[in-house]
């Protein structure tokens, strides 16, 4: 009987995001990359790419021996409104009829984008995960973005689903269209300035407050006039 136990296979550590976007810097020249940090206890800060090299960057990420990113196990996006910031500036006024510099509060508009965030795994090295994010210009016309489904099959239908839900549009994709909400659905429910309608035409069970903002909106069914108190 043979009693050696079995060799465990050690993989190797993967590296650091500081050393992976050093890496991909210096093979994809243009690409400009920004390491995001998260604050949380995960600390799991991710790596944002530029749009035009986001596919360079994403078969890098896939081919290259040392990180092998294989599978992408999730892609979610996220919706960053439009914001209003104040800011303190010093201006130069008559006041009195002397000239002086004096603080006033500015307030400047910062156009809002939506991210699509992917998880990537390395099935063949057993590491990771490495968090890549695709920035919009901006929530309207803009709103596009290049799909990464041509690098890694799993994105398909979770693209579909940021599209569908948030309105990201994914040049590329081989089968863009809604996954959850039918054809003629309008607007993005995952959307944070979504406002959701009170017709419910399509809710099959209505029932509580959602029934009664139905009901005004089509004649009671003769069931329903035989329940009325007499």
């Amino acid at each position: 009987m043979n009693s050696k136990s079995p060799r465990l296979q050690v993989f190797p550590l993967m590296e650091t995001l500081e050393q992976i976007k050093a890496r991909l810097e210096s093979a994809i020249p243009g690409a400009r990359l920004e390491i995001i940090p998260n604050g949380s206890p995960s600390a799991q800060h991710s790596l944002l790419v530029d749009n035009d090299h986001a596919l360079a960057v994403a078969k890098f990420l896939r081919d290259d021996p040392g990180l092998r990113l294989d599978y992408a196990s999730n892609v979610t996006a996220v919706d960053w409104p439009d914001t209003v910031t104040k800011e303190k500036v010093k201006v130069k006024q008559i006041v009195e009829g002397v000239e002086k510099e004096v603080e006033q509060i500015v307030e400047k508009n910062k156009p809002g984008f939506l991210e699509a965030v992917y998880h990537l795994y390395s099935m063949e090295l057993k590491h990771g995960p490495v968090i890549l994010r695709l920035r919009t210009q901006d929530r309207a016309e803009n709103a596009r973005l290049p799909s990464l489904t041509p690098v890694w099959r799993a994105a398909e239908f979770q693209e579909r689903e940021a599209y569908d839900l948030y309105g990201i549009i994914f040049d590329g994709h081989p089968d863009l269209r809604r996954i959850l909400m039918w054809d003629g659905f309008l607007d993005y429910p995952m959307r944070k300035d979504y406002v959701e309608p009170d017709d419910y035409e399509y809710e099959p069970t209505a029932h509580d407050d959602v029934l009664e903002k139905a009901k005004q909106h089509y004649s009671p069914r003769p069931a329903e006039e035989e329940l009325k108190p007499s």
